[in-house]
């Protein structure tokens, strides 16, 4: 078992705050059909992440990966930043 790669869930991401030490809040949107009307409504999800050398600042895009609870809020770890804020 200890080689197998274990598929983590991903996501990309928005950072809306990285007023934390080591961590960062992550808002990712997606794109549902209304069940009765069709039209797409945008749904966000904010996730807690952890940022161990607070390289992450607002407006960065980045990438999340899932993992095992490192507090009572965050499950998911920064993987890498994808674009930086202007």
């Amino acid at each position: 078992m200890k080689d197998q790669k274990k598929n983590k869930k991903t996501r990309v991401g928005v950072v809306v705050s990285d007023k934390m030490d080591k961590s960062v809040v992550v808002q990712t949107e997606r794109t549902v059909r209304h069940r009765l009307y069709g039209k797409f409504i945008r749904r966000r999800t904010k996730f807690m992440a952890h940022d161990p050398e607070n390289t992450c600042a607002m407006g960065d895009l980045i990438l999340i990966e899932e993992c095992r609870p490192l507090s009572r809020n965050k499950r998911w770890r920064v993987r890498e930043i994808i674009e930086r804020a202007s």
